[in-house]
């Protein structure tokens, strides 16, 4: 039974991408299949094989390891502001962010983290029959993050069409940054923030290609990546360490404000209605946890989730799934945790136009138009891959 839901559900997504698609006609079905079929067998590979398991063992202990160094650090800072025993979220989650931020900063230094993005980029242009910097940019997106993405391209970004900058977009609104797996990592199961990065990755593609197809002239697909201004070694650390910081405090903020107003919007819901607007939200998103696998006694809860991450970020929807993940089966934890790694939610829709703004007016204010669309397609992307895991759980 689990398969029928999980094909009926994998149809009705890509029935409401090919929905909104800008030309039905030019959308190609080979590459979509194929990328599909490399969905499915990535996730049996990670989640139901001893390599698999091996895989992603050595990715969560690198990560336990860099939050131990991290520990140091705040240790040092911070150490005796929290009680014996206790484990506050932005000590311990939020600010190993920032020795996170210096590493990526390294590799990027000694030119590691651009070779690697090109050559994943060059292997993925070949599958997914989409252009060099469409899918360098997904790798990039990844690696460094949804804003600063758009700096190593900025040489072209002034210059694209619409329609390929929606699908730069798409994939940085799809994806998540290196830098945050592992405060992703201390709220869900490592094992499925890894196989929910990959996944991601050609749903971004699937979707995007159904939703706005279009073909690159061979003479076009010129892949200019902007080199960062020539500093020395330590002046990079200070620069990554300052921004590992901004990061580490903005989702603080972000987080003080959303949880607070979530709380405030529940108790006046509750007070006037006798039923919280997470729940509201619950039985609105409660089909789509239903096509995604989770069972009829759980989808409400599920779909709560979902949609707090929607209307929030994916780190208030993580803390409320910790609260209470208890009450899922081990098959619905996983299908909604693989759900929830990405960033498509409403405030960044702000967060890319921003980025695309600053480097190029006109292009920030293209974006800010397709804003709404943007965040469909990547919407669809996160059920997408959590359909395809409901096959292998």
């Amino acid at each position: 039974m689990k398969y029928v839901i999980a094909i009926i559900g994998l149809l009705v997504v890509l029935g409401l991408a090919l929905l909104a698609s800008n030309n039905k006609k030019q959308v190609r079905y080979r590459p979509i299949i194929l990328m599909i079929v490399i969905q499915i067998i990535l996730a049996a590979l990670l989640l139901n094989t001893e390599f698999g398991l091996i895989f992603i063992k050595w990715i969560a202990n690198i990560f336990v390891k860099l939050l131990d160094y991290a520990q140091q650090g705040i240790s040092f800072v911070f150490g005796g502001i929290a009680n014996k025993g206790e484990s506050p979220f932005f000590l311990n989650v939020l600010l190993p962010i920032v020795f996170i931020s210096v590493l990526i900063g390294i590799f990027q230094y000694l030119r590691i983290l651009p070779l690697i993005m090109r050559g994943i980029g060059f292997v993925l242009s070949k599958v997914n029959g989409m252009g060099k910097l469409e899918s360098y940019n997904a790798v990039a997106s990844l690696m460094v993050g949804q804003s600063e993405v758009f700096i190593t391209v900025k040489k072209q970004l002034s210059h694209l069409p619409a329609h390929r900058l929606y699908t730069l977009c798409a994939s940085a609104m799809s994806t998540v940054s290196m830098s945050i797996v592992g405060a992703y990592m201390t709220m869900i199961q490592p094992k499925y923030v890894v196989t929910a990065l990959i996944l991601n990755l050609f749903g971004g593609f699937i979707i995007s290609s159904i939703i706005n197809p279009y073909r690159v002239d061979s003479k076009e697909d010129i892949l200019e990546i902007q080199e960062e201004e020539k500093q020395s070694f330590f002046e990079m650390l200070g620069e990554y360490i300052l921004d590992g910081f901004k990061v580490a405090i903005i989702v603080g903020a972000m987080l003080i404000g959303f949880v607070a107003l979530m709380a405030a919007i529940n108790n006046v819901f509750s007070l006037f209605f006798g039923i919280s607007f997470q729940q509201i939200l619950g039985y609105i998103f409660s089909p789509f946890a239903f096509l995604m696998g989770i069972p009829g006694s759980e989808m409400v809860k599920a779909g709560g989730i979902m949609a707090t991450k929607l209307v929030t970020n994916e780190f208030v929807a993580m803390i409320d799934l910790t609260k209470i993940q208890a009450s899922f089966s081990p098959r619905s934890l996983g299908i909604i945790s693989v759900f929830l790694v990405s960033f498509a939610n409403f405030s960044s829709i702000g967060i890319i136009a921003g980025a695309v703004k600053g480097l190029s007016e006109k292009q920030g204010n293209t974006v800010a138009r397709f804003g709404l669309k943007l965040l469909y397609g990547a919407t669809l992307v996160s059920v997408l891959s959590a359909i395809i895991v409901s096959f292998v759980l």
